[in-house]
């Protein structure tokens, strides 16, 4: 299978992480700048969010992005080195990526807990079946 094929999915997370980076930076640097958020608040957090919602929004979705799918790019990467790359790995890779997408859009539009939660479990459930098959490919070869 191609290497290409096999990283589409993983440049896809990455690149959705980058989105919301540059939201992140984007949304914060407009709420210091419209003084929504004083700096001084900034250098301790001390428990409290400094930020208004949408910033927040972006921060905690971005923070998300680097949580579950550090596992997504571990078994992206043991794919690919262990050769075991195939057409399920590839399409459950996608749907994991469809999930993190719908998540993350969910967290820094309507953020309605409810749906970003059914997106993040879908995801979840996913990577553990890509786990799994991994696993078995692993052992059985």
């Amino acid at each position: 299978m191609s290497t290409l094929i096999v990283l589409g999915p993983l440049l896809a997370m990455a690149a959705i992480t980058f989105v919301l980076m540059f939201g992140m930076v984007i949304t914060r640097r407009r709420a210091v700048m419209e003084k929504k958020t004083d700096p001084k608040d900034l250098l301790v957090r001390g428990g409290s969010n400094p930020w208004p919602p949408q910033a927040a929004q972006f921060s905690d979705a971005y923070q998300n992005s680097l949580e579950l799918p550090v596992l997504f790019y571990a078994v992206g990467v043991l794919t690919l080195i262990t050769g075991h790359a195939n057409a399920a790995f590839v399409v459950l890779s996608w749907l994991f990526v469809l999930c993190r997408a719908v998540q993350s859009y969910v967290h820094v539009t309507s953020n309605t807990r409810k749906y970003r939660s059914y997106a993040f479990r879908a995801g979840a459930i996913v990577l553990f079946f890509i786990w799994a098959s991994l696993t078995n490919r692993l052992i059985t070869s």
